[in-house]
């Protein structure tokens, strides 16, 4: 993490090790429609899919991805809920 990024406020976590396609993005897409605008959702896939997946359904549905983070478990990705 670079010195000047901020850290951002994680509101909810959720697991998606161990599913595959299409699950991760079905359930990213339902769980953002459970937080309030503004709120960053946490994502964790080990899905190859789920980045490719995930920014192609972010940028369809106005949804901001601050994050995508490659770890040893696979992706973390953090989303803004922008609408």
């Amino acid at each position: 993490m670079a010195e000047s990024e901020p850290t951002e406020q994680v509101h909810q976590t959720m697991d998606c090790i161990g599913l595959y396609c299409p699950m991760p993005v079905l359930k990213t897409r339902e769980r953002m429609d459970e937080i309030a605008v503004g709120e960053i959702l946490e994502v964790l896939a080990d899905d190859p899919a789920a980045e490719p997946d995930i920014r192609a359904w972010a940028k369809r549905a106005g949804q901001k991805i601050l994050k995508i983070e490659k770890t040893s478990e696979g992706f973390r990705f953090l989303i803004r809920r922008a609408k």
